[in-house]
């Protein structure tokens, strides 16, 4: 049985994990972990001690923290677990894709070795979690991902949403108010120079406008 983890160094690992696949580099800094989860540096510079002590990271002074194969398998499961969870909480229990990140921070720090391949198998093994977010399998690898951001699609052209960047509430909600999730169908009928806002048809139907912004967080597949 694998060892247990504190609540606190799971969010650490967790975070580091994302940091690393959001592009901040082979090696993430105190500081940046200190911003991801809204601590202090001091408090960030004991808790790496911890997760050195564990075997769970490297930690160079000049380079920052680097996940050690012990710390990034931990750090996959608990990223599986939350993604399987929220799409139980979605597709079993009814939960809107802007209610079910807060509610899954919690579900997945349960630590019962064979939870999370019995909810996959559950669920009929989904690659992608209710904002597009890949799930990793048991073995820690990842489905392909093909898509590109909205703001990248030409003029005349459609595809369907296949995730977000920007899991908010707020967004979320907002697209909840234009009808858009994933899988609705979206054509980009023109580019406005000045400010980057699109034009859009929604599902062949309704027309909107968008911000750049907005452009930015939507990802799209053809």
């Amino acid at each position: 049985m694998s060892a247990i983890h504190t609540l606190s160094e799971e969010n650490y690992l967790k975070a580091i994990y994302h940091l690393a696949h959001a592009g901040s580099g082979d090696k993430i800094s105190p500081t940046a972990i200190a911003e991801s989860l809204g601590n202090n540096p001091a408090s960030v510079v004991d808790m790496i001690k911890k997760l050195v002590d564990k075997q769970l990271i490297d930690y160079e002074k000049s380079k920052g923290v680097k996940l050690t194969q012990h710390g990034l398998h931990t750090a996959v499961q608990i990223v599986r677990k939350h993604r399987l969870w929220e799409v139980f909480l979605l597709e079993k229990l009814g939960y809107t894709w802007d209610e079910v990140h807060e509610i899954a921070e919690q579900l997945e720090h349960i630590q019962h070795p064979d939870l999370a391949d019995k909810l996959d198998k559950f669920l009929d093994y989904p690659q992608f979690d209710p904002h597009g977010d890949p799930i990793p399998q048991s073995n820690g690898k990842l489905p392909v991902v093909n898509h590109i951001v909205l703001e990248h699609l030409e003029v005349g052209m459609e595809s369907r949403v296949v995730g977000v960047k920007d899991t908010t509430t707020a967004f979320l909600q907002y697209l909840k108010q234009l009808n858009v999730a994933i899988g609705t169908v979206l054509e980009v009928t023109e580019r406005i120079p000045f400010d980057g806002s699109l034009q859009l048809l929604i599902d062949r139907t309704t027309k909107q406008t968008v911000s750049q912004k907005f452009a930015e967080n939507i990802l799209v597949r053809g």
